[in-house]
């Protein structure tokens, strides 16, 4: 199956689309921001996505990116399920994905390198960041209201007295489609826009005013537990440092 390497800029965008084969989404500088019906993944130095032959999506640039992919037959499937999946990547998977994708390689020498990408996919920790997309429309509008001033720390009693829904039941409205609390919601939208902040060059202290957190430090402490590196380390990271 084929393999590309290409450069993208910031802020461009790769339309909807879809493949009749499976792929593997590596990104060894910026982020990839992967849109789907279902929600939104992102692809970076430390995670790759995993996109299932026929789901339409559509990307994001953030950072000037330099992207990986590789395809495989539907009968290829590295990991279960029909929608995408976020891995960690290894310092030996990311090398591994680097080489497997040079112009002109050898036919021989790919066919190695998938070998032992398949293994070392297959062994990956899963890894989501994942920003599921609401069905219920008062539930949307709440995650609007959110997204578009982090921030400010929006209340869910603020929120249901905006979208006109009781507190209670919004609350169920975040449990029962995203299987988590507004809090835990909220946590995990901030971490999210905090890796494009970083990427597009961001210090960690602007990320930190501008994702809604109240001090550098309470921002830091997040960051690292929910993606097990430094704002800092991922910054550089991110930039191809």
């Amino acid at each position: 199956m084929s393999q590309t390497r290409h450069r993208h800029h910031p802020g461009e965008v790769i339309t909807r689309h879809r493949h009749e084969d499976h792929q593997l989404i590596y990104v060894s500088s910026g982020v990839l921001a992967v849109h789907t019906d279902h929600g939104t993944w992102a692809a970076g130095a430390h995670r790759a996505a995993w996109i299932p032959a026929h789901t339409w999506h559509e990307h994001r640039v953030h950072g000037h990116a330099e992207v990986h992919t590789l395809a495989f037959a539907t009968q290829e499937a590295l990991l279960p399920g029909d929608s995408p999946t976020v891995i960690a990547v290894s310092g030996l998977l990311r090398e591994l994905l680097i080489a497997a994708t040079e112009p002109g390689l050898p036919p021989g020498e790919a066919r190695r390198l998938r070998a032992v990408i398949h293994d070392r996919v297959r062994r990956a920790h899963v890894a989501p960041l994942t920003l599921p997309r609401a069905r219920d429309p008062r539930l949307a509008h709440a995650c609007r209201l959110v997204t578009d001033d982090l921030a400010r720390p929006r209340t869910i009693t603020w929120l249901a007295r905006r979208v006109g829904a009781s507190e209670r039941h919004l609350a169920r409205l975040f449990r029962g489609e995203f299987g988590t609390t507004y809090p835990q919601w909220r946590t995990t939208t901030r971490v999210f826009q905090a890796m494009l902040e970083l990427t597009a060059g961001s210090s960690v202290t602007q990320t930190a005013h501008r994702c809604g957190w109240a001090t550098t430090s309470a921002f830091v402490d997040t960051f690292t537990r929910t993606m097990g590196q430094t704002p800092g380390t991922y910054r550089a990271a991110a930039a191809g440092g």
